[in-house]
């Protein structure tokens, strides 16, 4: 499905109020949005599902805001950020990062589960809006660009956030152990 199908599928869902349409957009973005907010949430898979069906209710709720200006998937994950963040915002006096760290280590069940709570730690230990900027750049695979207009931040800031996310994590995985040759 490319670009110019999702603008289709919103128009069926704008238009013709198409709940099947807007299906398909779930089915095709689900997985990434869910992503993306198990990495800003460091690892809580409960929370990360809550928040993607919530983006999508906002999504639906708004469609009708959609202005294509950028693509339908910026707009989307514009939508799942700021939900973040207001969730952040919401729970800031009685909740902290550490807790969502602490209670990602008891959510995640993988593999190396080790390696990927460290990962998560690293995440943790960054203010919103770099530990945002790095995981739409490296584990989302998004441009610059994308991320200055997903997160409304100017491409320069976007940089800058990455840089010092970039050593920020550095320096606490080799806190941790890692040498930098895994």
């Amino acid at each position: 499905m490319n670009p110019s199908d999702d603008i289709a599928l919103v128009t069926q869902v704008v238009v013709f109020r198409n709940t099947r349409a807007f299906d398909k957009l779930v089915g095709k973005y689900q997985s990434p949005v869910r992503r993306l907010l198990l990495h800003l949430t460091c690892g809580d898979s409960e929370l990360s599902d809550d928040l993607a069906q919530e983006t999508f209710l906002k999504a639906y709720t708004g469609l009708t805001s959609f202005r294509n200006l950028a693509g339908f998937s910026t707009w989307l994950y514009r939508i799942a950020c700021n939900t973040f963040y207001d969730y952040l915002r919401g729970r800031k006096e009685t909740t902290s990062l550490e807790t969502l760290a602490a209670n990602a280590h008891h959510a995640v069940r993988q593999d190396d589960v080790g390696q990927q709570m460290d990962i998560y730690r690293a995440l943790a230990i960054l203010k919103e809006p770099e530990r945002a900027c790095i995981t739409l750049f490296y584990m989302e695979d998004q441009p610059i660009e994308k991320i200055a207009a997903i997160t409304g931040y100017p491409a320069g800031t976007v940089k800058s956030h990455l840089s010092r996310a970039k050593d920020k994590m550095a320096t606490y995985l080799k806190q941790n152990g890692y040498d930098g040759n895994r």
